[in-house]
């Protein structure tokens, strides 16, 4: 009997879905519009915005020509807009506003497909095409639309989308002082400023275009650093000249009084400046700490340890050497040894033959 029951609540259940099914697709089938708007309505309203946008889509030639059509279009974007399906929402919006530039839903219409291009943009250390295209859609309706219930919202994506603008232009000037590049960091700093003198982060920019100026000279030959010490006191002077009382300033003042040391500028000095010297004074004139003495004693071990290692292989390469030679001469003196002996036993061997000879003619004469 449970069996029965069971089996009979399942057949119910595969009836209600197979009739939900059928209800679906009859909706494709038919051919009277207003019950497959009807419908499609019904799906959106419940939440179900995919199957909403298949109806939807597959009304926009039957319902042309008719007081529906707008309805269509605007419905086919929202659904799609819906469950997440920006790219096709935004074709969407636009076509409507194509075709309705003037309908009662055009102003919503447009900032949907603002949401939707905003919806497109990626963050700022990827491609910013998409958030250019939704900031040119976005100046535009604003221009349309200053008294919009919208405005303010998108002021503050339009202020998002510059900040994120900003941010990779710096950032990727920066980089180039990360990369320990200071001419050409502080070139492309130097860059980003002239391009966009309201960059939100003008200030970090500034100091960094003052360090990689410094650095830069720091790292030159002593014959071109005089000038490019006189390039980052300009940086300097820029920078304090717009933020006076900024933490970083304190380590620019240090730096610009050892430029002005190498460059000879004879400049009085503002308080801050003073304390910087002051302090720069102090810091190299105090004994070292003993983390400092630590690391230097460690330093000098390890140059010793080196520097024992490097005679090593010299005096091994010197013992190589000598040996080589001796092995050499060694050698050649055999050699010469031997060339003598020869020399000697031919010419014994000659004079050997000559006396025989000498004596077997004494003979002869004898005889005769």
């Amino acid at each position: 009997m449970k069996h029965i029951k069971i089996t009979s609540v399942a057949l119910i259940v595969l009836l209600a879905l197979s009739g939900c099914k059928s209800y679906y697709e009859s909706l494709f089938r038919t051919q009277d519009l207003d019950e497959r708007f009807r419908g499609a309505m019904s799906y959106y309203g419940n939440g179900k915005y995919r199957k909403a946008a298949a109806l939807f889509e597959s009304m926009i030639f039957l319902s042309q020509g008719t007081d529906k059509e707008d309805s269509v279009q605007f419905y086919n974007g929202m659904s799609n807009y819906r469950y997440g399906d920006y790219i096709t929402a935004e074709q969407n919006f636009n076509k409507f506003l194509e075709v309705f530039p003037r309908s009662p839903m055009a102003e919503e219409a447009k900032f949907l497909r603002i949401k939707c291009l905003y919806e497109g943009t990626y963050r700022w250390e990827l491609d910013q095409v998409p958030t250019q295209k939704a900031m040119a859609t976005i100046a535009e309706f604003m221009y349309d639309n200053p008294q919009s219930e919208y405005y303010d919202v998108c002021k503050a994506m339009m202020d998002e989308f510059n900040e994120r603008l900003d941010r990779k232009a710096y950032e990727g000037a920066k980089l180039y002082y990360t990369m320990k590049d200071y001419k050409s960091s502080h070139y492309a700093l130097r860059t980003v400023l002239r391009d966009n003198s309201e960059n939100r982060y003008r200030e970090e920019i500034l100091y960094y275009t003052a360090l990689s100026s410094y650095k830069y000279a720091f790292n030159s030959i002593k014959e071109k650093q005089k000038e490019r010490y006189m390039t980052f006191i300009d940086d300097y002077y820029n920078f304090i000249g717009e933020y006076p009382k900024v933490n970083e300033r304190r380590e620019l003042d240090q730096l610009f009084v050892k430029a002005q040391k190498v460059v000879g500028l004879k400049t009085g000095l503002d308080s801050a400046q003073v304390a910087a010297a002051t302090a720069l004074a102090k810091e190299e004139a105090a004994p070292k700490s003993g983390k400092n003495i630590r690391a230097d004693r460690k330093n000098t071990r390890k140059a010793i340890k080196e520097a024992k290692k490097a005679v090593r292989e010299a005096e091994n390469r010197s013992a190589v050497a000598r040996k080589v030679n001796e092995e050499t001469s060694g050698t050649q003196r055999q050699n010469e040894r031997r060339k003598a002996r020869k020399e000697r036993e031919e010419a014994l061997k000659i004079y050997e033959e000559a006396k025989a000879k000498a004596k077997e003619k004494a003979e002869e004469e004898k005889k005769k």
